[in-house]
């Protein structure tokens, strides 16, 4: 998916992220209100922290004036030229929680187009389709899979491509390679290099990657070609294509979908980013996190590329990584990983 193609960015936008905003599982809103080339955050609705400022519940400064709202109704007050309503919350079960309805049929209504990160597909709905025809409005769910005759199995075709092409992976689920994904390409951009990126979940596709699927609904089969086809687009536009990777090599539970990624893009170069502190994987506390060794040297067996750097969410001096490491967070972090991964390249 390329929501690049469908909006003027900035696009105004309105985030839903009832309930949820500043926590995990408001990761989505959280990320597009502090990211997102593609949306400009105008208003976030969450009656939990009605309001206050979305940059004060984030503790990001630089996310500016943006103000929590109680409703749809409240938000377009404050935000009248809203073009596009963002749900950025998955709830647990995948179902549209009926307190939800009022809100987004109110955006619908208001013609304001809708994008969608749940697990429900709003356009396959025929009072969905209907309301948004009555009233001018769009309808766009970033989960929704490829069509299954555009789905073939990986052939190696992304190795024609003449981009470097450098992947996020990771020691464990949720430990950055987003975000890390994300400042890698902006640092590319800051120093004039023609960067692009691609997106493997749905906030990186409401971020504005230049390409994007949510690869955990892509048949197994289908995932590396899928991701050829993604890297292989960006690489035609663009000299370095940095793509978001998943889970962990080491990760039982979702590891097919981390190797093929890895198969997939081919990478030049990989960043792994890492969470030190961590002992249990997220949400699967039986196992341990095997560590950025084991990775690393997953990565290079399994790949023809270098590992390159480690996105640390600590203090990158206090820990001896086996290579160079630094915190995207911190002054000239992000410069430093892209240097190391220049330096491999």
């Amino acid at each position: 998916m390329n929501l690049r193609d469908a909006f003027d960015a900035p696009a105004p936008a309105i985030i839903l992220a009832e309930g949820a905003f500043g926590t995990m599982d408001g990761k989505t809103a959280n990320g597009v209100v502090m990211h997102s080339e593609l949306f400009d955050a105008r208003a976030v609705i969450d009656s939990t922290h009605a309001g206050e400022d979305a940059g004060v519940v984030l503790d990001r400064p630089d996310v500016g004036d943006v103000p929590i709202v109680d409703s749809t109704s409240d938000a377009l007050e404050r935000a009248p030229n809203a073009e596009v309503l963002v749900i950025g919350v998955a709830p647990a079960g995948g179902a549209l929680p009926d307190e939800w309805v009022e809100d987004i049929e109110a955006a619908v209504r208001a013609g304001v187009d809708v994008v969608s990160g749940l697990h429900v597909f709003l356009s396959e709905r025929e009072s969905w389709r209907n309301l948004a025809g009555k009233h001018d409005a769009r309808l766009f769910d970033v989960r929704k899979p490829p069509e299954d005759d555009t789905l073939r199995v990986g052939d190696g075709r992304v190795d024609e491509t003449d981009a470097d092409v450098v992947l996020t992976a990771g020691t464990d689920c949720a430990v950055g390679k987003r975000t890390t994904t994300f400042e890698l390409y902006r640092a590319a951009k800051r120093a004039g290099l023609n960067a692009g990126w691609v997106a493997t979940g749905q906030t990186g596709i409401m971020v504005g990657a230049h390409r994007g699927v949510v690869i955990d609904r892509v048949p197994a089969d289908f995932t590396a070609g899928v991701v050829e086809d993604l890297v292989h687009a960006v690489a035609e536009e663009h000299d370095i294509v940095f793509v978001e990777g998943q889970a962990a090599l080491t990760h039982r539970a979702y590891s097919g979908v981390t190797l093929a990624l890895l198969h997939g893009a081919w990478p030049d170069a990989v960043v792994l980013a890492d969470q030190p502190d961590r002992d249990g994987r997220t949400h699967f506390e039986q196992w341990s996190v095997a560590g950025v060794e084991r990775e690393l040297d997953l990565v290079e067996a399994l790949s023809d590329a270098t590992v390159a750097a480690v996105s640390t969410w600590a203090d990158p001096a206090e820990i001896d990584y086996p290579v160079p490491a630094a915190n995207v967070y911190d002054e000239g972090g992000s410069d430093d990983l892209l240097a190391a991964v220049r330096a491999v390249l």
